[in-house]
């Protein structure tokens, strides 16, 4: 096979350049000093204990939120109603207070107040247990507490607690309640309250069983996170034998009231 000049001329200046690499003496790559002590201890120093993986401190922290002070009207009366919530601790075990209660011509008709200590047993579900402490009606009375917080699919927030007194009564709540953001800050609360008593509440007017129910749509306007008012109406309904009871002593057992206020957070 015959080749041209050109091909000839292109493999002579390739096997020049080959001869000419391979002449080329190779640099000496410099010496690595050792790796010492020092150096293993400052690439992986000792944090220990409960930092050993890098964890920063469970910080102590706390909360305190106002959902509801509010005025009601209903009757012909001004009712002043409240619920709150506040905590103290860390990110798994914290010390929970919550209250709530209504006045009516400045005499408290209902009045509340739960210690609670919540442990976190879920992704978003705490375990509470304490006491709650009726101060009205009278008499005063104390209830040990046992139940569940958290947040239920489709971001339901909910309150499940049992309550035993002494003598063998007992009770039962469940709250649950929905923010739907129409914006950034108009905000729209739907809310549902159900009580359930195993023996007769004359006190508070109620016959055991599922005998109230209490459900509420407030839009409130957050000038900013901490500080929201709002309007809405609420309902409270006796329910079953509870109803009876209202329906006797010439009572309405449905009370519809328009509410104002404003939610807190601190």
């Amino acid at each position: 096979m015959r080749t041209n000049s050109r091909d000839a001329t292109l493999l002579r200046a390739l096997a020049v350049a080959v001869l000419l690499g391979a002449a080329t003496p190779v640099a000496a790559q410099p010496e690595l000093p050792p790796i010492t002590d020092a150096d293993r201890a400052a690439a992986f120093p000792d944090v220990g204990g409960a930092h050993a993986h890098g964890m920063r401190e469970d910080p102590l922290d706390r909360s305190l939120r106002v959902d509801e002070l509010e005025s009601q009207q209903t009757d012909g009366y001004d009712l002043l109603a409240w619920k709150a919530h506040a905590w103290v601790g860390r990110s798994f075990d914290k010390l929970a207070i919550r209250t709530e209660g209504e006045q009516r011509g400045g005499d408290t008709e209902r009045a509340e107040l739960q210690l609670l200590w919540s442990h976190t047993i879920a992704r978003w579900w705490d375990l509470v247990t304490g006491a709650r402490l009726d101060f009205q009606p009278t008499p005063s009375r104390t209830w040990a507490a046992v139940g569940v917080a958290g947040i239920a699919p489709y971001r339901f927030d909910i309150e499940a607690t049992a309550f035993f007194a002494d003598g063998g009564d007992n009770a039962a709540r469940v709250e649950a309640t929905y923010e739907l953001l129409i914006t950034q800050r108009w905000i729209l609360e739907p809310r549902l309250e159900l009580d359930w008593y195993g023996q007769d509440e004359p006190a508070l007017g109620l016959a055991s069983g599922l005998a109230r129910s209490e459900g509420g749509l407030r839009l409130r306007y957050e000038i900013r996170r901490e500080v929201a008012p709002y309007v809405g109406i609420a309902q409270e309904r006796r329910i079953g034998s509870s109803a009876e009871l209202v329906r006797a002593n010439g009572g309405d057992p449905t009370d519809t009231r328009f509410v104002a206020g404003v939610r807190l957070r601190f």
